[in-house]
């Protein structure tokens, strides 16, 4: 699953996952990430943190609550300090992604 509001991002990585046989879904906004996140129970979690309405970093516990196996990658393009966030297993992709980086998970 993948929360981001660049739309060619999402393309992007749907577009790359799906050709490895992933099912793939991507929402827009927090909002809709949090409720898609319940609904689906993904493996796998691309999370942006500035999204229209709000900081998707700030959500990691209630993911990892809904989903504790989560294979979590936060991804931001003016990346922040890392966040501290002791017990949680997660990496961490600058923005803009590449093919090459998306190899290397």
């Amino acid at each position: 699953m993948i929360i981001d509001d660049e739309p060619d991002l999402c393309s992007l990585l749907k577009t790359y996952f799906s050709r490895k046989d992933y099912e793939v879904h991507f929402t827009h906004t927090l909002h809709e990430g949090v409720m898609a996140m319940q609904a689906i129970m993904p493996d796998i979690l691309f999370l942006d943190n500035n999204l229209p309405d709000g900081l998707g970093w700030l959500q990691v516990e209630l993911f990892l609550k809904t989903n504790p196996g989560l294979l979590l990658y936060l991804m931001s393009g003016l990346p922040p300090s890392f966040p501290e966030m002791s017990g949680v297993n997660y990496r961490m992709l600058i923005k803009p992604i590449s093919f090459a980086d998306l190899e290397t998970l």
